[in-house]
């Protein structure tokens, strides 16, 4: 039988890697590289350094393939998110069919950690839904941008006795949801950022969380949007792509007068 790992591999810094990431690593016969485009290349050295910093006495290969872009003109975006899938899931099975022989391990590498905001898990139980390739797969967890957020600036991520909601900046743009006083933002655009620069809340930011290209800001949201839409479109400018992250506190209602 073929063998799948969705491996978590954290939020870019290689010592993100945990030691159960690590011991699956050495498991792996053959590794699927989604390449996203020469802005996105260093999200593929990255993963090459992992191998080779934490695989030993065994050999592996690669295999690189480009990723479909999802169509961001669809008006349905979760429409638009199903279509990506399909054709995520129809690379994914000519990889491990094609690929993987049988008693072999493959491996995916994904960024952070696979449970969140992450389309390999669902692409992966797609295929084994529809039965297109017989195989067995595990997912090992990672390090979230959620988690290294709240490390490099230094702060718990929920109030006492608070929850801590997590979204996107899609959603954001629709307001924080009643009784919410913590939020967690991933996937903005910069939409999301300007919806609630009038709100007394403070804002903690994080960009290339965990690597060389950190950049970090916090204070009162309305005092640093500008500040921080500024290093955004710097960077995006300068790399060719940004992965950012922040969280945004207020008051609980029994502390506001």
């Amino acid at each position: 039988m073929k063998k799948v790992l969705i491996i978590g591999i954290g939020a870019g810094n290689p010592d993100y890697v945990t030691m159960q990431a690590v011991k699956a690593l050495n498991e792996v016969d053959v590794f699927f590289f989604l390449d996203k485009g020469e802005a996105k290349e260093d999200l593929v050295n990255l993963r090459t350094t992992i191998c080779e910093r934490f695989i030993k006495d065994r050999s592996y290969r690669t295999v690189e393939v480009e990723s479909p872009q999802r169509d961001a003109s669809t008006p349905d975006y979760k429409s638009g998110v199903h279509a990506w899938h399909r054709d995520k899931a129809d690379i994914f099975s000519k990889l491990i069919g094609d690929e993987l022989r049988d008693g072999e391990v493959g491996a995916f590498l994904v960024w952070g950690d696979p449970s969140l905001y992450d389309s390999t898990i669902r692409v992966i139980q797609q295929i084994v839904a529809e039965r297109r390739v017989a195989f067995d797969y595990d997912v090992i967890p990672g390090i979230t941008s959620v988690q290294a957020l709240a490390a490099q600036h230094r702060i718990a991520l929920n109030a006492i006795g608070e929850p801590v909601h997590i979204t996107t900046g899609r959603k954001l743009t629709e307001g924080l949801p009643p009784g919410v006083d913590t939020a967690v933002i991933m996937l903005d655009n910069g939409s999301g950022l300007r919806a609630l620069a009038g709100e007394d809340v403070d804002i903690y930011w994080g960009a290339y969380l965990g690597t060389a290209d950190e950049v970090l800001v916090a204070g009162k949201l309305g005092d640093r949007v500008e500040e921080i839409e500024q290093l955004r479109a710097r960077d995006r400018e300068r790399k060719g792509w940004i992965m950012d992250t922040y969280l945004l506190r207020r008051s609980p209602a029994n502390d506001r007068s």
